[in-house]
Order: C-alpha cells, then sequence, then structure tokens
C-alpha cells in the first residue's frame, strides 16, 4: 500500500531571507520572502514558522498567500536577529492544480548573517536561501 502513495517533489519555489532597507522606520531589516519560480500561479500557500533548538522553541507563526502568481514573490514576515541562534524551520503547503504539495525549508542556527549574503537575482535583492 505505501508504494502506491506518491508524494509529489517541490521545484522552483523557494524560501529567502533577505536584508533590507525599511523607508517607514528608517531601519535595516531582515524579512522572510516565499519564491514562486514556477510557471503557474499557486494556490491556497499556507507556511507555518517555527524557531528551534535542544533547549528552546519559539511559538508557531502561521500565514496564508491566497494566490501567489507564477514567477513572483511574497514578503511573509520580519524575522528578528536573536531568532538567528536558533534553526527556523518553514513548512510550506500549497495547491498547483489540484495536486498538494509540501516542502519543509530550514535555515540552520547562525546562518543568517551579513557576510552570508548573495544576490537574489528574483527579488533584486541581498539575502540567503533556505535549504
Amino acid at each position: 500500500m505505501k508504494k502506491d502513495i506518491q508524494i509529489p517533489k517541490v521545484t522552483n519555489v523557494e524560501m529567502a531571507v533577505v536584508y533590507e532597507h525599511n523607508t517607514i522606520y528608517k531601519t535595516e531589516d531582515w524579512n522572510i520572502y516565499i519564491i514562486n519560480n514556477k510557471e503557474v500561479d499557486l494556490e491556497m500557500v499556507v507556511i507555518v514558522s517555527q524557531g528551534f533548538s535542544e533547549t528552546k522553541t519559539t511559538s508557531l507563526l502561521r500565514k496564508k498567500v491566497e494566490k501567489l502568481p507564477a514567477n513572483s514573490f511574497a514578503k511573509i514576515e520580519f524575522i528578528q536577529p536573536e531568532l538567528f541562534k536558533l534553526n527556523n524551520r518553514f513548512q510550506v503547503t500549497f495547491f498547483e492544480g489540484n495536486t498538494l504539495y509540501e516542502k519543509t525549508f530550514l535555515f540552520k542556527e547562525n546562518t543568517i548573517k551579513e557576510s552570508a549574503l548573495l544576490k537574489i537575482p528574483t527579488l533584486k535583492k541581498q539575502g540567503i536561501l533556505a535549504k
């Protein structure tokens, strides 16, 4: 029976943490983005995030994006630098057509830092892609 269950592999969807200027508060902030590099829209995108280590766990945060158009991105949330010492997990589920997809993205502890920033072409900003 288990051999009959097919779990589709997620491709061309990414999570990034971006270091960018906040024009309202005149600060440099870290923000989480989801990127859809597919040629099709994603629907009912649900993102559940949590920071964790061996001794600490943060509250679960849930975000929903009704529709993420093809070849686009959406800002999901601000992330506080105090959380960089934790592993930060983002569980993403979405519909592509009538098929449900799921993927977990992880920013390992202490990997979010200015020295690791790279240009993310889709966003045209400096950031770090999740593994």
